[in-house]
């Protein structure tokens, strides 16, 4: 009877330390702009600024490059519909590797001290070498 208490005792112990390492195990993200940091699971309190430049998709990959900074960010869309965003993009373009002036609003992360630009919102504003 001792033994089948010991296990039970060692089982609800084992799981208790298992929840309790789980739920501290928040991702953080550091903002460019301000270098402080953000629990990226809520987005509470992340400032979002607007951002000029080209949008460039390729092989499925979406890159942003700055106007003002010429820096080049990964692109993630968390509200979008990634199959819809390749097909306004080759819409649009016509073909992959083409730049699209867009004005993106969203914040800028790290990954593995990779920038990326995760967008809220977008506008496109021109489509780079295009004519009439």
């Amino acid at each position: 009877m001792k033994i089948l208490d010991l296990k039970y005792k060692t089982l609800i112990f084992l799981i208790s330390i298992l929840g309790i390492s789980s739920c501290s195990s928040t991702k953080k993200v550091v903002i460019e702009n301000e270098n402080r940091s953000f629990d990226l699971s809520t987005n509470r309190g992340i400032p979002r600024t607007a951002f000029t430049g080209w949008w460039v998709y390729g092989e499925g990959h979406h890159i942003f490059k700055d106007e003002e900074t010429l820096e080049e960010y990964d692109l993630i869309f968390p509200e979008e519909n990634m199959e819809e965003l390749v097909e306004l993009y080759l819409a649009v373009c016509e073909m992959e590797y083409f730049p699209m002036e867009c004005e993106m609003t969203g914040y800028i992360f790290y990954i593995d001290k990779v920038p990326v630009l995760q967008v809220s919102n977008f506008e496109i504003l021109y489509i780079q070498g295009c004519g009439e």
